[in-house]
């Protein structure tokens, strides 16, 4: 009773000291167990290949006995399930800055805001044909038009909780990054066959491709020029997010407000602010080239971590209740997107 009192009256700089003093100890093991998680499963894709998203869930979700034990790891993983995800998607904003947004031209820059939009409607409209929720069918579709499992998180983050939210979070992350690994193989061979010239192939790619790495591993698979281009159009996709969990968070704020009981619901995620403060610093210069490239490798270890945390919430019993539906879901949104990115390219002349 004596330590809460004395907790209490202390300075704010103090009391957010010992806060961290007593927590680090509750949280460090589970943490640690993400942590080495990332660095196995990096070690793996950096050798073998392969997506490292990917690998963290599979890993993560063989050692659920730990979490679901219960015992000195499951603050830890929440931790990193929460904290140290919003903390990489934050760092996120160090890869866009407003001119490279403004050097792409209005045709991209429409091309991008038309097909995520749809994508989410459709998201919506098929979940609902498919018969299975609507957070799911905006899950998902933001997942797909955005940035694939970075997205699918972040959203993630600001959606309402409920038993199957988890479960939902991970099965767009799998099925997301097994699309974007396959359309990294096959979409290049489709540019070819199309004949599409350097520009045109570099929107299509950006604007269809899930997840930044698999983007630009296929752009630059076709030359230089079309993996420019590529990495900026899906960076643009990228800075959808900011409008897209402000959308999320006003669709979904009676349903937050009722979970959050007497807490306060903050206006704007920490996270998205951190996101547009650092886009905007990113903008001006004041970040150097060394230190932009330093913290966009270590919000990649803190997704990287996130998922490992989420995949040791999450059984494969669980996985295995979502059935074909969702997967349906998932394919059917992106071909929705690849038709949209297509049509405004032909029809539409962007990339010409």
């Amino acid at each position: 009773m004596s330590n809460e009192t004395d907790t209490t009256q202390l300075p704010w700089p103090m009391r957010h000291v010992r806060s961290f003093r007593d927590t680090v100890p509750k949280v460090l093991p589970g943490v640690l167990i993400c942590v080495i998680i990332g660095l196995a499963t990096t070690f793996i894709s950096e050798h073998y290949g392969g997506p490292v998203m990917l690998y963290a869930l599979l890993f993560g979700i063989s050692i659920h006995f730990l979490y679901a034990e219960g015992g000195r790891a499951v603050a830890g993983v929440e931790f990193a399930s929460r904290t140290i995800l919003r903390l990489g998607v934050a760092l996120l904003g160090t890869r866009i800055t407003i001119s490279q947004v403004a050097e792409l031209g209005i045709g991209p820059i429409i091309t991008v805001i038309v097909g995520v939009t749809l994508t989410i409607l459709s998201g919506v409209a098929l979940a609902r044909v498919l018969g299975l929720q609507k957070d799911l069918g905006m899950l998902t579709g933001g997942s797909v038009a955005i940035c694939g499992a970075s997205a699918a998180l972040a959203l993630s983050a600001v959606m309402p909780r409920h038993e199957n939210h988890e479960r939902n979070t991970i099965m767009t992350v799998v099925s997301v990054t097994a699309l974007s690994t396959a359309a990294m193989v096959i979409y290049p061979l489709f540019v070819s066959v199309l004949n599409m010239t350097d520009n045109q192939a570099g929107v299509f790619l950006g604007g269809t491709i899930h997840d930044v790495a698999q983007v630009v591993g296929a752009g630059y698979i076709i030359s230089q020029e079309t993996g420019d281009i590529s990495t900026f159009v899906k960076l643009l996709r990228v800075a959808m997010l900011v409008p897209a969990v402000m959308c999320f968070m006003f669709v979904f704020s009676k349903q937050n407000k009722s979970a959050a009981g007497d807490k306060k619901v903050p206006l704007l995620p920490g996270f998205l602010v951190g996101f547009v403060v650092l886009v905007i610093i990113n903008s001006l210069g004041l970040i150097p080239e060394a230190a932009s490239a330093s913290i966009t490798t270590f919000s990649g270890w803190c997704l990287v971590t996130a998922i490992a945390g989420l995949g040791i919430k999450t059984s494969f019993q669980k996985l295995a209740e979502v059935g074909w539906k969702p997967i349906v879901l998932i394919v059917l949104e992106t071909l929705i997107l690849l038709v949209i990115v297509f049509a405004f390219i032909y029809m539409g002349g962007v990339g010409s």
